[in-house]
């Protein structure tokens, strides 16, 4: 009896799941670990691949198993299980796909049209991330494999050949190169963080990723200045050394989250007589806004707020939503090579079936030549069994070729075709090749592929998964990675 393998995908994400959900759901290296080892070896859920993505945004689970409604109902048990959760709770932010569906899906994600935050660059490490752990744990075989090197491909190519992830969308980028892109002065800026909120901290990431070398943070709270300070290798200030902090800098990025404003142009005018770096830039992110509007008509100082930090975002989105055509033309394209190779495997068994027979009539034929002519030296027999041999491949080779090569053209059944033809259809149970058997243990049933060569799918053929042997083998790692 033969089986068929199908991809499938089982995953929430931001749109489907509030964040104290995903907040649970979580996988660190070691809860991911966890999860992979108790599906793997689950044999209810009859996994041969699989790979979790985990990340602040989505969890999505990735697999190839015999029966797609087993393998999902087990493994949203596990992820409640292991977060202490009801499968009730869990289930109605989950959504799923099947075969190119979940292929298609993933290469979106990969190149950062499913983001939050369109383009963002950070998923494409995690996708790829999330595929090194799951093959570093011997649950990838080659299936997952080659979709998940496809989608990484898609994800290199749509950032390389499109402005999908060139121009920031996230706030605390956009206001560093709004002020860096006003500063007139060549020498290297001076950068001051007035609070230590989150917008601060994400400024501050934002700066260590852009290599600047001065920077310094001042806040109410001297302590949590300090602490966001040394994050930058930079400097802190009290707040009663306000004046000496904007003496010291050349960009104010401010975001305190206070009621009111809290820099006037009292602070600001006695500095502004002993500069000689150029102009005082403010970038103000906070709404209600941190400085006065009294700051912004001080000769010698140039103020922005979150308004015109909003028409930099906004342009820079816009380029971004340009490319989306590009990057899913690009989607598209890898997705196909994919399908195609999907497709050219339905023939794999029946490949290996002829060869199987071919060889066997073969070894048959050389055996009964030989016992006829006793007298040759093993040498000479070594010829005659080389020469069989060669013939056996050169006869297999072209329709091995060419039924690859028909399986990604249309729906025909070719590979139904040549089992007919050459009777692959009429061999015995015990006459499977080795790699087609089964367990005897009956863990996994033969693997192979639907008789017509397609499953369906809303009344469409869509490409099935064929597995030759058991490709999943658990392997897990409980050293350190």
């Amino acid at each position: 009896m033969e089986t068929t393998m199908a991809l499938f995908l089982l995953g929430l994400n931001h749109r489907t799941a509030p964040v104290e959900l995903r907040e649970q759901l979580a996988l660190a290296d070691c809860g991911l670990r966890m999860a992979l080892e108790e599906l793997t070896t689950d044999r209810s859920a009859d996994l041969r691949e699989l790979v979790i993505l985990s990340t602040c945004n989505r969890l999505e689970v990735y697999g190839v198993a015999s029966d797609v409604d087993r393998a999902t109902a087990r493994v949203t048990q596990s992820l409640a299980g292991l977060n202490n959760l009801s499968p009730e709770i869990l289930t109605p932010h989950l959504y799923q796909a099947e075969e190119t569906d979940a292929a298609h899906h993933l290469m979106r994600v990969a190149c950062g049209l499913d983001s939050q935050i369109l383009g963002e660059p950070q998923i494409l490490g995690q996708v790829t991330r999330a595929f090194e752990q799951a093959r570093g744990a011997g649950v990838t075989s080659a299936v997952l494999s080659a979709l998940f090197r496809r989608a990484i491909r898609a994800g290199k190519r749509a950032r390389a050949e499109t402005a999908i992830s060139r121009a920031t969308t996230s706030v605390s980028h956009a206001a560093i190169d709004l002020a860096l892109s006003a500063r007139r002065n060549t020498e290297p800026p001076r950068i001051l963080l007035v609070g230590a909120g989150e917008m601060m901290e994400a400024a501050a990431k934002a700066l260590i990723h852009r290599g600047v070398q001065e920077a310094a943070c001042i806040n109410r709270t001297y302590t949590r200045a300090e602490a966001l300070a040394r994050r930058m290798n930079g400097r802190a200030f009290s707040w009663r050394e306000l004046r000496e902090a904007l003496a010291w800098a050349d960009v104010v990025l401010t975001g305190t989250g206070a009621p009111h404003t809290v820099i006037h142009a009292e602070d600001v005018e006695p500095v502004l007589l002993t500069r000689t770096r150029g102009p005082l830039i403010f970038v103000d992110v906070a709404v209600p806004r941190d400085v006065a509007d009294d700051v912004n008509g001080l000769p010698g100082v140039r103020c922005f707020d979150i308004d015109d930090l909003q028409a930099a975002l906004d342009a820079n989105l816009s380029l971004r939503q340009g490319a989306v055509p590009q990057v899913e033309a690009i989607v598209a394209e890898e997705l196909a090579a994919f399908t195609a190779w999907l497709q050219s495997r339905q023939v794999v068994p029946t490949i290996v079936h002829l060869r199987d027979k071919v060889s066997r009539m073969a070894e048959q034929e050389t055996a009964l030549a030989l016992q006829r002519l006793p007298d040759l030296s093993p040498q000479e027999q070594a010829v005659i069994e080389k020469l069989v041999h060669r013939l056996v491949n050169k006869f297999l080779h072209e329709p091995t070729v060419r039924l690859k090569a028909l399986a990604t053209k249309d729906d025909a059944d070719y590979a139904g075709m040549a089992r007919i033809l050459f009777g692959l259809d009429e061999l015995e149970a015990g006459d499977e090749p080795l790699a087609l058997q089964s367990h005897n243990n009956g863990a996994h049933a033969p693997a192979g592929v639907l008789r017509n060569g397609h499953a369906r799918k809303n009344g469409m053929p869509v490409p099935t998964i064929p597995v030759a042997a058991p490709l999943l083998q658990p392997v897990i790692s409980h050293g350190d990675d």
